[in-house]
């Protein structure tokens, strides 16, 4: 999940890269990319997560 995300939003990347570029790296279909995508996205947005996460921009 976090390697999807990083690519997908260029997080260490010069660039972000399609569903389609990420599924041909992991081997997989572009709709089992937004899968994973949506699934990481949910487990960041999740208030206990989120709460951690929001410590580090405070600082």
């Amino acid at each position: 999940e976090a390697k999807v995300l990083r690519m997908r939003f260029g997080i260490d990347m010069n660039t972000d890269h399609t569903l389609e570029e990420v599924g041909k790296q992991f081997d997989v279909t572009r709709e089992r990319i937004r899968q994973i995508e949506a699934k990481a996205l949910r487990k960041l947005r999740h208030p206990t997560r989120s709460d951690h996460l929001r410590s580090f921009l405070d600082e």
